[in-house]
């Protein structure tokens, strides 16, 4: 059964030479579980840069999956230590993506529970730096 959730997001992105670029988010969103995996899933706004997308966070035992619909389309696969390589497709045009995960910490169930997600990202095979997520998710009841 699909529960309503409120969803606390933070995410940092370190380049190579510069600053952190620091998102924080507070939204709603979906709790689901279906087929052995739990779903989180939200719209994202204006303020993230990605309106008019759908993002979902698909835990499964030892692996994520995080899955972009609408006006960008992704699907990045994170296991520990496995790089996984994709199409990062966009209004404008596509670019290949990499991924390796250095953390996957996930304690959900149906009352809500936090996600982290640490990982190194390559963009046309250039050093892209290292991304940190990490979702706070609490049930409205």
């Amino acid at each position: 059964m699909k529960k309503q959730v409120m969803l606390s997001i933070s995410g940092r992105q370190y380049y190579p030479e510069q600053q952190p670029e620091v998102i924080e988010l507070v939204t709603e969103g979906t709790l689901e579980y279906a087929d052995g995996g739990w779903d989180i899933q939200y719209e994202e706004s204006d303020l993230t840069g990605m309106a008019g997308v759908t993002t979902t966070f698909r835990l499964e035992p030892g692996q994520i999956i995080l899955k972009r619909t609408g006006k960008l389309n992704s699907l990045m696969l994170f296991k520990e230590g496995v790089p996984h390589t994709s199409m990062y497709q966009m209004e404008f045009g596509s670019l290949m993506l990499s991924v390796c995960a250095k953390q996957i910490e996930a304690s959900i169930d149906e009352k809500g529970g936090t996600v982290d997600l640490t990982y190194s990202i390559e963009i046309e095979q250039s050093d892209a730096g290292l991304v940190e997520y990490h979702l706070d998710v609490r049930t409205k009841e």
